[in-house]
């Protein structure tokens, strides 16, 4: 049986193009413990362009083929195809709707799912419609006068607010506001990332993550991990993968009763389902102080990286992560 010719996309030129290159490593080191693939792996830079890693540009052609700018290379053609891209354009669905149209089998969630989810204000609507409690909110179309009011209301009534860029990754356009008179200029640096602004109100609580995917015909939700952070922060980029982060992550949150992890792991599935996302996901939830549990955020493309929650947590359910990458390969195109 011929060798299933898969492309294995990273980059992406956003904010989280250096995460994606780190994730795009785990999946080399994944696949090359199978004999079932010959794998090519390009660069997206932020002029949309591929490129391998030596530097030859190249492009993915709607006859699903590879076609390198230097004539002499042949063209590769593609099989399958890895859009380890977080953020924009991977996370947010633009990429997926080109390979739809093209018919070329991916990785990962479906482009509808992923718009919903990345974009933050369809997504709290996705949640609520669902009945999966969430955090309460507003959200804003523009930067005025108006939008200001709005926020500092909130504030009076929240004590603290979080401002968040309504579609950017990884705490990406994210501010914890604790002092009113910084509202207006941290509007406009949230604004700076994206046209759409959500207010939601600060929730202290535990923030707890489930690795939800699909194997062997099945969604499965993990045990919740736990990102413990430093006193009064949050789990911003910096804290995510800064080499001086002082948070910590648990793979399996301690002190938690069974049927705590139970509700927020069939809450994690209502998700998936609902939204219907595909694949793979990891699931962010708060759990207050009173046992309350809201659903934070879906991230359709969650990072792989040494220090990444998602790959721990399907290994402590004990699955294998080349295994669960084969099993959901083989089920769109033929590894027999």
């Amino acid at each position: 049986m011929p060798k299933i010719n898969l492309l294995l996309l990273c980059g992406g030129g956003g904010a989280e193009h250096d995460i994606s290159l780190m994730s795009a490593r785990f999946f080399e080191s994944s696949l090359a413990t199978s004999d079932k693939f010959s794998l090519l792996k390009l660069v997206l830079d932020k002029h949309g362009h591929y490129h391998t890693e030596d530097g030859k540009l190249c492009d993915l052609t709607n006859r699903r083929e590879i076609r390198f700018e230097d004539d002499s290379t042949p063209a590769w053609p593609v099989d399958y195809v890895i859009p380890c891209i977080h953020g924009f354009p991977g996370e947010t669905g633009d990429i997926q709707s080109y390979f739809n149209l093209i018919q070329l089998p991916y990785f990962g969630c479906e482009s509808e799912a992923s718009s919903n989810c990345f974009n933050k204000i369809t997504a709290k609507m996705w949640f609520s419609a669902l009945g999966v409690p969430n955090t309460p909110y507003i959200f804003l179309h523009q930067l005025d006068d108006d939008a200001i009011k709005q926020t500092e209301a909130a504030f009076n009534q929240w004590g603290s607010v979080f401002i968040k860029a309504a579609s950017q990754g990884s705490s990406v356009g994210c501010y914890k506001v604790d002092d009113k008179t910084s509202i207006a200029k941290v509007l406009n640096d949230a604004f700076s990332y994206a046209p759409y602004v959500v207010i939601e109100q600060t929730i202290r609580a535990r923030e707890l993550e489930v690795a939800v995917y699909e194997y062997q015909g099945e969604v499965v939700a993990t045990l919740p991990g736990e990102i413990i952070c430093d006193s009064n922060t949050f789990y911003s980029f910096d804290e995510k993968y800064a080499k001086n982060s002082k948070a910590r992550t648990d793979v399996v949150a301690n002190n938690l009763s069974a049927e705590l992890s139970q509700q927020i792991r069939d809450y994690a599935i209502k998700a998936f389902k609902g939204m219907k996302l595909r694949h793979l996901s990891r699931i962010d939830f708060f759990l207050t102080q009173d046992n309350q549990i809201l659903l934070n955020e879906i991230n359709t493309f969650p990072g792989l990286t040494p220090i990444s929650m998602f790959p721990k947590m399907l290994q402590n359910h004990g699955h294998d992560f080349t295994e669960y990458l084969i099993d959901v390969i083989g089920k769109q195109v033929d590894l027999s």
